[in-house]
């Protein structure tokens, strides 16, 4: 069932926008009968928001609450409230959250807000209320980096998004070249979508698996400015596509997803990186980073643009000056071919080969469900209050796979997976 509701903009296909609610429903989370959904949003997406929640209950859901967000009420806070502010978040209502994720209790995260929504704030400010969110979070954010849940990130084409990423377009055909861009991406614009995602799956998981017999001790990255040895955490484990969180259920954290992924070893990266496309961070475009590590630790940090603000990214904590995630996409992935700056991680770290500053995942451990923080912390993992991806792959990067006794195996040559045959 479809319905064509009088706030979803004529340039959205309201089928494909059907599609999209399933897929998060019925693959992104595999949302079990009886089971509760907690849902974020911008209020844009509250289309989206209606659709989930319709095949969340016909999915046999318990509880479906949303959270929104307005960009109007976020620019408030800044243009109007008190200085002291900036250092305060919502510890209750994260606390709240975590106590519902410890209930076994799904997340759904919808983004669709404007990326640039803060370029014009006082980046200082944006900077402390980023760190007060971000401590605040860390009971929640602990239930997903370590994966005790069933949880799934899809995106809403908002119309102040759109015109970021199709600034000469009209309003109407923005959203559309934007709406389309997501549905293709998120793999339902086709008939099947959810057959679509079992073909894309089992792929993943081939690449997957191939990178886990190996068993390399670190991946060599050459191309263009950079020069970088990543060394992997012991008993890493590369994981891509659906995985099955702590609580024996099955999702797709990503939709769109093109990665597989690992944890590095915080202690053991050396050498020096650039970046392939921008990043986008709190309304804030950082272009041309370029950093250099030493005994895994950023030592250097330069960009042509937004450098003020990567170095107070990089000062969140001890632990944001350190990976927590190396991953895999080739050149050629889809939304690469696309062509399109989305200024969104969703989708642009989908184009490229990236590396994530900050908090590992559990999961990227050989039995990663059993272990205790300070055994992932023993193996290198990584721990931080942030997880911030940037790209640094393109048809122009070689990656190999470095054994323990030096040893090596072409992973990527000219970005693209050096054996196609194995993966």
């Amino acid at each position: 069932m479809t319905t064509h509701p009088q706030d979803l903009s004529p340039s959205i296909d309201p089928v494909k926008l059907d599609r999209l609610a399933e897929v998060a429903i019925r693959v992104g989370l595999q949302l079990q009968a009886g089971q509760d959904l907690l849902v974020t949003a911008p209020v844009a997406a509250l289309p989206l928001v209606r659709r989930i929640a319709f095949h969340a209950y016909s999915a046999g859901a318990g509880l479906v609450t949303p959270f929104f967000s307005d960009e109007e009420l976020t620019l408030a806070r800044y243009r109007f409230a008190a200085d002291p502010g900036f250092d305060r978040a919502a510890g209750w209502l994260y606390e709240g959250m975590a106590k519902a994720f410890s209930a076994n209790t799904a997340r759904l995260a919808i983004v669709g807000d404007d990326p640039m929504l803060l370029s014009n704030e006082d980046p200082v400010k944006v900077a402390r209320a980023s760190k007060a969110n971000s401590v605040a979070y860390q009971p929640a954010l602990e239930k997903i980096a370590g994966f005790d849940i069933n949880w799934n990130i899809v995106a809403y084409p908002g119309l102040s998004w759109a015109r970021q990423v199709f600034p000469d377009d009209a309003q109407d055909v923005a959203v559309r070249k934007l709406s389309d861009a997501i549905f293709a991406a998120s793999r339902v614009d086709g008939d099947d979508p959810v057959g679509a995602w079992a073909a894309h799956n089992a792929a993943l998981h081939r690449r997957s698996a191939w990178l886990n017999a190996q068993r390399f001790h670190a991946l060599h990255f050459t191309g263009p400015g950079t020069d970088l040895t990543i060394g992997l955490a012991d008993g890493h484990e590369w994981h891509g596509g659906a995985s099955t969180a702590k609580n024996g259920i099955t999702c797709n954290a990503n939709i769109p997803t093109e990665e597989v992924f690992t944890t590095p070893h915080a202690a053991r990266v050396e050498g020096y990186v650039a970046s392939t496309k921008p990043l986008s961070h709190q309304g804030t475009l950082i272009d041309n980073i370029r950093v250099r590590f030493e005994a895994g630790r950023i030592v250097e940090a330069k960009a042509s643009r937004g450098e003020e603000v990567l170095n107070r990214v990089l000062d969140t904590d001890e632990g944001a000056r350190r990976l927590g995630e190396v991953a895999l996409v080739p050149h050629s992935s889809p939304i690469s071919k696309s062509g399109i700056l989305f200024f969104n991680t969703l989708f642009d770290e989908n184009a490229s080969c990236h590396i994530a500053l900050g908090q590992c995942y559990a999961k990227c451990f050989v039995d990663g469900a059993k272990l205790t923080p300070e055994e992932i912390a023993a193996r290198g993992g990584n721990k931080s209050f942030i997880h911030i991806d940037w790209m640094i792959g393109s048809d122009e990067v070689d990656i190999d796979g470095v054994h323990a006794d030096g040893r090596r195996v072409p992973v990527f040559r000219k970005g693209e997976w050096a054996r196609p045959e194995e993966v």
